[in-house]
């Protein structure tokens, strides 16, 4: 049996993120631990340790997957993994990251108004406003945190759809965070090669 660690239990982390955004919407700025944590071990570790052993969110498939048995455990389509499904799904997703943020500088500007909603797929707009009281914290930030939980809600739903229909992780094949940390590790491997 294979022996745990303690970064074996981190997909106790994502049922927590959600659990707490659900019940106070500015909890949702504790998910950016999940977008600089692993850009940052990649661009000075120079690998992918996130991804592979500290990413909760791939750990909680695999538990749902493989242990909890929601998995049909089909191979993954190649498209998925392929080139152009990866970087065109992370410049779409980087694009809708964009989009949040400039909504959140529209009402931190007073250009426009909070609005207490998550948008799930980037479409469907669910009101969330009993998890926030106005005037807590500037509209921006509370902005900020219902934009950023939605996009991480999202793709919360995403990889427990391609789980149940694939493999457990098939997310990971065309996760954003995974193909920016593949990137970078790509790049500092060829800076290694050429300093030899």
């Amino acid at each position: 049996m294979k022996k745990k660690h303690w970064y074996d239990y981190f997909w106790v982390w994502s049922i927590l993120y959600f659990a707490l955004g659900f019940f106070n919407i500015l909890f949702a700025w504790l998910g950016m631990l999940d977008f600089f944590l692993p850009l940052g071990l990649a661009l000075f570790g120079g690998n992918k340790f996130f991804c592979n052993h500290l990413c909760g969110r791939g750990q909680l498939f695999s538990k749902l997957g493989k242990e909890g048995k929601c998995s049909r455990n089909q191979p993954t389509p190649r498209w998925m993994s392929s080139r152009w499904f990866r970087y065109g799904f992370l410049v779409f997703f980087l694009a809708m990251f964009g989009n949040m943020l400039f909504q959140t500088y529209l009402v931190g500007a007073g250009a426009a108004s909070l609005r207490e909603t998550i948008k799930l797929f980037w479409t469907f707009r669910v009101p969330w406003g009993w998890t926030y009281t106005a005037g807590m914290v500037p509209d921006w930030v509370a902005q900020f945190s219902f934009g950023f939980y939605g996009l991480m809600l999202t793709s919360l739903l995403l990889g427990i759809l391609v789980m149940i229909l694939y493999k457990p992780r098939s997310w990971c094949v065309f996760c954003p965070m995974g193909t920016m940390t593949q990137g970078i590790c790509q790049w500092k491997a060829k800076e290694r090669r050429e300093k030899l």
